[in-house]
C-alpha cells in the first residue's frame, strides 16, 4: 500500500513540475515534416539553397517565419504585420 502511494505521489509531482508537461509548439532542431504536420496553413515564404523558410499566420497581427536548414529548424522569428501587408490581408479575404 506504501509503495502505490509513494508511486502516486512520485507521478503526480513529476507532472506538477513539467516532466510529463506538454510539448512547445516549435523548438529548435525540429523536423521540417512534423512542422508541416502541425500546420496546413504554412507556405513557403523563401528559398535559398538549402534553406527554407516559412510563413504561419498566427491571428491577425502576428505571423511567425521558421527556417529550416538539411529540413530542421535553425532560426524561428515572430514577427507583426506591418500596414501594407494587413492591406494585402484584408484584399485577399
Amino acid at each position: 500500500m506504501k509503495q502505490l502511494l509513494v508511486l502516486f505521489l512520485s507521478v503526480f509531482l513529476l507532472s506538477s513540475c513539467g516532466a510529463f508537461g506538454p510539448n512547445p509548439e516549435y523548438y529548435q532542431g525540429m523536423k521540417e515534416k512534423k512542422f508541416l504536420r502541425r500546420n496546413d496553413a504554412a507556405v513557403i515564404s523563401h528559398l535559398d539553397g538549402n534553406q527554407r523558410t516559412y510563413r504561419v499566420v498566427r491571428d491577425e497581427k502576428f505571423y511567425v517565419l521558421a527556417t529550416f536548414e538539411d529540413g530542421y529548424l535553425v532560426k524561428l522569428e515572430e514577427k507583426e504585420f506591418g500596414p501594407e501587408m494587413m492591406e494585402e490581408l484584408i484584399k485577399d479575404q
